[in-house]
């Protein structure tokens, strides 16, 4: 279910930003994620900079309700597609995206 799942904004990925080292304690899923330069919900902060790099900007939200900790991380195109992704707690848990075929979550 969580190839399923996988996000792509194809001009993010600009080289490899990992050595294979970097990369090899993660779940095999996870590994593929990166070296494809793909996203999915419940990734570390680390793996998706291994998949697309540094974002254009970081926002450190209000926590939620219950207190956990919040960030938004802004990927942006062409200057008009933009893609934001929300961590709760360090892990990849909303996307928002105006960017035709990134799958909102």
């Amino acid at each position: 279910m969580v190839s399923a799942l996988c996000f792509t904004v194809s001009g993010c990925v600009d080289a490899v930003r990992y050595s294979p080292d970097e990369i090899k304690g993660f779940p095999a899923a996870i590994q593929e994620n990166i070296k494809r330069g793909e996203i999915a919900p419940g990734m570390t902060q680390q793996q998706l900079r291994y998949s697309w790099g540094s974002p254009s900007e970081i926002n450190v939200l209000k926590p939620s309700e219950d207190g956990k900790y919040r960030e938004e991380w802004i990927y942006t195109k062409m200057g008009i597609l933009k893609t934001q992704l929300i961590f709760v707690d360090g892990k990849l848990m909303h996307i928002i995206s105006n960017e035709p075929g990134v799958i909102k979550k």
